[in-house]
């Protein structure tokens, strides 16, 4: 297993400035299996999302006041899990469909970028800043989620005692931190570590969750992730063929000539409902995350600077669009 990337309070640099668009719209998603598995499902989510993004660029316009916003979109392919996928295969089919239906690409990234980019490792340095939240009446007994793997948004039902002759426990109800009314509660697995035999050596690996890749991914497109006080995941634009490997990319690439830049002060994701667990999942994630202070002091102060209204929650700077299969829509 790799070990955990940690820094001296007070050693960080100051950040690098990053150009931003006001919004970074995610254009969909699919797993590889739907890319896989011929084309009338990428076309036919292809052709719902255009009609979502018509219309969230038209409420953009109207909300800065005639102010032309700056708007970059982006589709994050899924690699991390499916390695073995032909991108020369999968990326030209993808792309002329999206095209067909009107949708532009300015921004391709990789799901295995959100793991690690140009040797960055970017879901490491984001389980760094795991803040852990023991509920009152912690007894010990499950450990922190910086070890455990596992992440929730409140307090989870107590487990009964194991040793002979202890008094029964009564059932409690897990509980919501910050409930309203009622308890919604989501206990998320971040990464599981799991043995592997490699040349003859045990060696343990780390094998991250989507939900958790996918939170690397927002904090990407809101430009909050630093290494050593330099921007990661920078984009790369690519005029050669395309190769055979996934690893054979950069993490994040540059379709189009003169795109508005990758990251934004918000994000919106037009994705299927079948999305909507994970991208709950990523709430919970962000919202136990201690961000560098001084990124998000700085995006606040340019923020302030182009009378940009921006939330001080990470989580907030965040919208979803979700869309399902008969063409209805939901926000969240």
């Amino acid at each position: 297993m790799n070990a955990p990337v940690y820094t001296e309070a007070g050693s960080s640099p100051e950040p690098r400035q990053l150009a931003l668009s006001h919004v970074s719209i995610e254009v969909g998603h699919f797993y590889m299996e739907d890319l896989l598995n011929g084309e009338e499902r990428i076309r036919a989510q292809f052709r719902e999302v255009a009609r979502r993004l018509r219309a969230e660029r038209a409420a953009l316009h109207d909300d800065r006041d005639g102010i032309k916003p700056r708007i970059s979109t982006c589709f994050l392919i899924d690699d991390y899990f499916r390695p073995d996928t032909d991108p020369s295969v999968i990326l030209p089919r993808l792309l002329q469909i999206a095209e067909e239906c009107r949708v532009e690409i300015d921004y391709l990234a990789r799901e295995a970028g959100c793991h690690e980019a140009e040797g960055v490792p970017l879901a490491e340095i984001t389980a760094s800043m795991l803040l852990p939240e023991p509920p009152a009446g912690t007894t010990g007994a499950r450990p922190p989620a910086q070890e455990s793997g596992w992440l929730c948004n409140g307090q989870r039902t107590p487990a009964p005692p194991v040793q002979a002759m202890m008094p029964g426990t009564a059932w409690r109800p897990p509980e919501e931190f910050g409930k309203r009314n009622h308890t919604i509660f989501t206990d998320v697995e971040m990464w599981s570590d799991e043995v592997a035999v490699v040349d003859g050596v045990r060696t343990e690996l780390r094998k991250w969750s989507c939900p958790f890749l996918a939170a690397v991914w927002q904090l990407i497109r809101l430009g909050a992730l630093r290494h050593r006080g330099e921007p990661v995941a920078e984009p790369t634009p690519w005029t050669e063929k395309w190769p055979t490997r996934w690893r054979d990319l950069p993490a994040v690439i540059r379709l189009t000539d003169q795109p508005q830049p990758f990251a934004a002060y918000r994000t919106i994701s037009i994705l299927p409902k079948a999305y909507l667990q994970i991208e709950h999942a990523v709430d919970v994630i962000l919202s136990h995350l201690d961000l560098d202070e001084a990124v998000v002091a700085q995006t606040a102060r340019r923020a302030a600077a182009e009378r940009v209204g921006l939330p001080a929650q990470v989580t907030e700077r965040i919208s979803h669009v979700f869309f399902e299969a008969g063409g209805s829509v939901r926000r969240w």
